[in-house]
């Protein structure tokens, strides 16, 4: 059996610990809850050609980038990137915790998720920045843990990557 390390990144509040919990439970709870640290999941995932164990590590959210513990990284395979969709700043955040990431361990597959796309009307990053990253051949979804939209395959998608 295949086991990946991925890391969810990402500021605080932006919908990590919800997403995790939308893929591997297929719940959402309004209840938050902050993570301390790093919380440890796991789901194994059918491919086409293989099954694999996700060991998804769910670190705590950072917004001040300088405490970012790199540590809990090591090992990993992949990382899923999570922006909050209403937060323009949570997307400098992502990007800065990837930059990161690859300056201590190297380029390693990623998603970059702009999550709460339910939140239509509180949406404040352009279309055309998301399309930039698009351009870049980055691997973007727009997500929403409450309505599970583009949840699976955001994963679905980085098992492929991560397996290859």
């Amino acid at each position: 059996m295949l086991q990946k390390k991925i890391c969810m990144l990402g500021g605080f509040s932006v919908g990590k610990t919800s997403l995790v919990r939308r893929f591997v439970q297929s719940i959402f709870s309004e209840t938050y809850l902050t993570t301390v640290g790093v919380k440890i999941d796991k789901k194994s995932v059918v491919l086409p050609d293989k099954t694999v164990d996700l060991i998804l590590w769910d670190l705590a959210g950072e917004d001040d980038i300088g405490s970012f513990r790199v540590s809990y990284v090591r090992g990993a395979t992949g990382l899923v990137l999570v922006v909050d969709g209403t937060r323009a700043a949570t997307l400098a955040a992502a990007l800065t915790l990837r930059e990161r990431v690859e300056a201590e361990f190297g380029a390693m597959p990623f998603v970059l998720l702009f999550n709460k796309s339910d939140l239509v009307d509180k949406w404040v990053i352009p279309d055309s920045e998301i399309d930039d990253l698009r351009q870049r051949g980055w691997q973007v979804y727009l997500t929403s843990a409450l309505t599970g939209e583009h949840v699976d395959d955001a994963f679905l998608q980085l098992a492929t990557m991560v397996t290859k």
